[in-house]
């Protein structure tokens, strides 16, 4: 999310053969044994990362099974070997390394990698369930390894986005140990009895191990919020009245005859937010506004119910219905996505300032030894000319 967006300056700088071999120089320069990335696509995932194997040497990768935008781990099979197959829980995929060269005979030897995308927006009970059922999912594998007292013992690293601060019920289950009813997020509980971390002591965030304070933000984009949400309704957001008048003038710029957006109209817009009219949130939220309705009651999974969804042919989308389209996507925390169409849309939001946060962690059990913790900084709005992403990499380095 490039700003100012879609202008020509960022142009080139946006581009994946630019932002690519950022990304290359910056993971040749560390030379991590493991790499842990967040938000690859599957649809291009072999030929965008074809890099990592030919120039950089990580012959080993396991990528997530399912979603649009997946966590994938890179190893370098000189340095570690998968000891047991990778493990697919809720946006968290988990790996059993052992050092090549080390013996598998060695008493717990393998370390387990847990690379994180936690859900966005407010979302903190499933945040919650998401690393409680990951760092589970450690315990189950360690069992499954013979790993020696795993509660006390396991060599676990934690790592990814969490997309939350440290107020938010995921941190604090990781760093306290347990959870509760009586911890509150966007005024509600994260979870409807208490969860326990299955370790004897809680995981250490690494970037605190560093004698600074406060640890750097990993988030450096530009502020967003103030341009969207009414002030005071930060627990229920709701779209300011600035918004409002935006979205009225889009509405009527898309809208064939200036008063409804027909279903021609409707697709137009869907294509020139999305690249396609079939995917995404707007759409689907959309064709509920229009009056798609559900013939199927019972799915296997939400992914086969999304996939149901269609356009409702013949039919209009209101003015009413497009404002709700991004009201939802203001609940679910999607601001860069808001911000997105209203450029692309012709309306792009003023310039507020720069936003800043520590979405980004790594965690280790005290089985491990921290040796090097490396951050990276900008003072500027990410991605730009040196930094590839809106979020800024990390590092460490650990000895058992």
């Amino acid at each position: 999310m490039y700003n100012p967006p879609l202008s020509e300056e960022y142009r080139y700088q946006s581009s994946w053969d630019y932002r690519r071999d950022l990304l290359k120089n910056r993971l040749k320069a560390i030379n991590a044994d493991v790499c842990c990335l967040q938000e690859v696509s599957p649809k291009s995932f072999d030929q965008d990362f074809r890099f990592m194997k030919d120039e950089l040497g990580y012959d080993g990768v396991e990528l997530f099974k399912k979603g649009r935008f997946r966590p994938a781990t890179f190893w370098k099979t000189s340095k570690v070997q998968l000891t047991s197959p990778a493990v697919h829980k809720d946006r968290c995929l988990l790996t059993a390394f052992r050092p090549t060269n080390q013996q598998s005979s060695e008493s717990s030897s393998n370390w387990y990698v847990c690379n994180c995308h936690l859900q966005a927006g407010k979302q903190g009970p499933r945040r919650v369930r998401q690393v409680h059922d990951a760092v589970k999912g450690v315990m189950t594998m360690a069992r499954k390894q013979k790993e020696p007292e795993p509660e006390k013992n396991v060599k676990l690293i934690v790592c990814g986005d969490l997309n939350g601060g440290d107020a938010c019920g995921a941190i604090r289950f990781l760093e306290d140990g347990y959870i509760d009813e009586t911890f509150l997020e966007d005024g509600s509980p994260v979870s409807s009895g208490r969860k326990n971390l299955p370790l004897s002591i809680p995981l250490i965030d690494v970037a605190t191990t560093v004698e600074r304070d406060p640890p750097p933000p990993t988030l450096v984009v530009p502020e967003l919020i103030s341009n969207m949400m009414e002030e005071g309704t930060a627990d229920d957001p709701v779209l300011c009245k600035d918004m409002l008048s935006r979205l009225e003038r889009i509405y009527k710029r898309l809208a064939t005859d200036g008063s409804l957006m027909c279903f021609t109209d409707v697709k137009d817009w869907l294509i020139a937010i999305n690249r396609e009219p079939n995917r995404g949130e707007e759409f689907r939220e959309a064709a509920k506004q229009m009056g798609w309705i559900d013939p199927v009651q019972d799915y296997s999974s939400k992914a086969e119910q999304r996939t149901r969804i269609s356009l409702p042919e013949g039919r209009s989308l209101t003015l009413d219905g497009f404002i709700e389209v991004y009201q939802k996507e203001l609940q679910s925390g999607k601001f860069w996505g808001i911000a997105h169409d209203m450029a692309v849309l012709g309306d792009p939001l003023p310039d507020a300032g720069v936003f800043k946060a520590r979405y980004d962690r790594i965690y280790c059990s005290d089985s491990l030894q921290i040796a090097t913790v490396c951050d990276t900084t900008s003072e500027v709005a990410c991605p730009n000319k040196n930094e590839p992403s809106d979020h800024l990499p990390i590092a460490a380095f650990f000895q058992a």
